[in-house]
């Protein structure tokens, strides 16, 4: 049998067992309620639609398209930050579209790291954050993250922990898992200690318009200096309901984009055209649809978070994402989140994410995606408070 180096570094996918299990269950002919992956179950905005299929009809759209995004597409990527931050971001040097956020920076990392460099990576997070790093063949520290622990004191331990020097850091607000949100002072606060230890930052905001009771996100790029050490990610999937559609882009550091510009032309050759200049619209055109969608996710929470209360479960209210991130209830916190979630699957059936896929200080959590409907959502709370 052969071995691959690459692969071997990389642990289990601990979600692989939960879905195995959902899945064997509804083959049984069971009814599971899927609140596990974060995978939008609204459709895309027809405006957006529309625009696919006009474009698709034209065949000068079927050629290959350029690596680093259309020009028009890139000019809507800068108008954005433009209205929205009041950044200014040169479109031929700044940006570039990306086939989903996840590519983009799997492939900046590769680029960016090899053997014996350090990268740093919340703890727990978005799975791609730290395994882009393993993959390239890099090491990871991991850096605490969670309502109990500062962040910023826990980066500065690290990297003066760490040798070789870490090369990379990569942060995520709003955050997957966590839910956790910062302001531009925390930013700040990054983009003055990268620059002083040399370290290019990587800022995923894959949930910057899903935010509920009046709070608004900064930009990473809002930062004085910001530019000079680090590039932010953004994906079209939550915001306007186009996962499958896989479009992102990132924009920031010149030297980063121009690397990620360069692995990408021998990678691949871009998005399919039409489903850029869909994207367009969905930038440029009206964002009435980004509100309905924060809407329906923000009556879903409400819905998990006072059903769960009323279960005895207590869980905070998440000010941003798609998400809920709920500590196991007490009484069950020995068993770990893997097992908890076998057990919300086969007693209650109801699928969630167990923190330990997202790394070791996420063990005594679950993760709960706002992707199934209201009356969904109730019948899951009637599971969990019939076995809890």
């Amino acid at each position: 049998m052969k071995t691959f180096a690459r692969l071997n570094r990389l642990p289990p996918y601990v979600f692989a067992a939960v879905n195995e299990l959902k899945m064997d269950l509804r083959h049984a002919g069971e009814d599971i309620i899927d609140l596990g992956m974060g995978n939008p179950d609204l459709g895309t905005p027809k405006h957006i639609v529309d625009k696919l299929v006009e474009a698709a009809q034209k065949s000068q759209n079927h050629r290959y398209s350029a690596s680093m995004g259309i020009r028009k597409l890139r000019l809507a990527i800068a108008d954005r930050y433009k209205r929205r931050y009041g950044v200014d971001i040169d479109y031929e040097t700044e940006a570039i579209v990306t086939i989903g956020a996840k590519e983009g920076i799997s492939h900046l990392m590769l680029v960016t790291v090899g053997p014996g460099d350090v990268v740093m990576s919340p703890n727990p997070t978005y799975p791609i954050h730290p395994y882009s790093a393993i993959i390239s063949g890099a090491d990871v520290r991991y850096i605490p993250l969670g309502p109990d622990t500062d962040f910023f004191e826990n980066l500065v331990a690290t990297t003066k922990q760490s040798w070789p020097k870490p090369k990379v850091l990569v942060i995520c607000f709003p955050h997957n898992p966590t839910t956790l949100t910062v302001d531009l002072e925390f930013f700040q606060k990054i983009v003055d200690f990268a620059r002083e230890n040399d370290i290019l930052v990587i800022h995923d905001m894959a949930y910057a318009d899903i935010v509920f009771d009046g709070y608004s996100p900064p930009s990473f790029l809002q930062a004085k200096g910001a530019r000079e050490v680090g590039v932010e990610f953004f994906s079209l999937s939550k915001s306007y309901n186009m996962p499958g559609w896989r479009v992102g882009f990132c924009v920031g550091n010149k030297e980063a984009i121009a690397a990620l510009k360069r692995i990408k032309s021998y990678l691949d050759y871009g998005i399919f055209q039409p489903i850029q200049i869909a994207s367009i619209i969905a930038l440029n055109g009206p964002q009435d649809c980004v509100g309905e969608i924060c809407e329906t996710y923000r009556d879903r929470r409400d819905t998990l978070i006072n059903g769960l209360s009323r279960a005895g479960w207590e869980v905070p209210s998440p000010l941003a994402t798609m998400f809920v991130w709920a500590r196991i209830p007490e009484s069950y916190r020995k068993m770990g989140s893997l097992e908890f979630s076998k057990f919300l699957i086969k007693e209650a059936k109801v699928a969630v994410s167990p923190g330990i896929g997202f790394g070791a200080y996420g063990d005594e959590f679950v993760r709960f995606a706002l992707i199934e409907n209201d009356m969904r959502i109730k019948q899951a709370i009637r599971g969990i408070k019939k076995v809890l």
